[in-house]
């Protein structure tokens, strides 16, 4: 991934917490000269080795699973917030003339060696951490206990478990720091208005922005 240093976030604190908060991740994997991606909710493990471990499920029908030896290299992709930036919207454009729309976005790209799980107790320990992480908040948490026995087994036996070790995190946060203050905070005002609020504030607490 081209990363200009002004756009260059590398704390792992930070783009872990990113993950977190954005688990649905693009897996992509190389077999037999073609490209392949897959969206899959991780958990992520951060106290797992050197730089953490994502951990998912995918279909068994899914032929991925089939296609990818255990330790072939992969790209995991998160996005958060990311919206369209109008030029109109800096100020020193209406003097000048001289801006162009852009993108701002937050991404991070989760290198790593994948391992593939086909092992009952595994997937029902992943199933039971991504419920417990995007339920327990919810006024009526659902539970694994409340489905039948039988048809929750029978939904395991059709998953398969993955896993993949962290060897290297990138992660480009692309929200103006090129440019002026004035022209940061305008963007971010227009960003709240259109309903990009999350990303607007992100820009507003820029220090560039100040």
């Amino acid at each position: 991934m081209y990363v200009p240093a002004h756009f260059d976030e590398s704390r792992p604190e930070v783009l872990h917490d990113l993950i977190e908060r954005h688990p649905l991740g693009t897996l992509v994997t190389h077999s037999g000269g073609i490209l392949d991606a897959n969206h899959i909710p991780f958990a992520l493990n951060s106290r797992s080795g050197p730089q953490g471990m994502l951990l998912g499920h995918v279909a068994r029908a899914n032929p991925v699973w089939k296609e990818v030896a255990s330790g072939d290299s992969v790209l995991v992709i998160f996005r958060a917030e990311h919206a369209y930036i109008s030029p109109d919207w800096y100020p020193s454009k209406h003097e000048a003339h001289r801006q162009v729309p852009t993108w701002n976005y937050r991404v991070v790209h989760v290198h790593g060696r994948l391992q593939v799980r086909d092992d009952a107790r595994f997937v029902r320990g992943v199933v039971s951490r991504l419920t417990h992480e995007h339920e327990d908040a919810r006024p009526t948490p659902w539970r694994m206990a409340d489905a039948p026995p039988d048809y929750l087994d029978g939904m395991i036996a059709n998953i398969v478990g993955i896993e993949v070790e962290i060897t290297r995190l990138e992660g480009k946060f692309k929200l103006g720091q090129n440019r002026e203050a004035r022209d940061i905070r305008g963007a971010a005002e227009a960003l709240t208005r259109e309903g990009h609020g999350a990303l607007g504030q992100l820009m507003r607490e820029l220090p560039q922005a100040r």
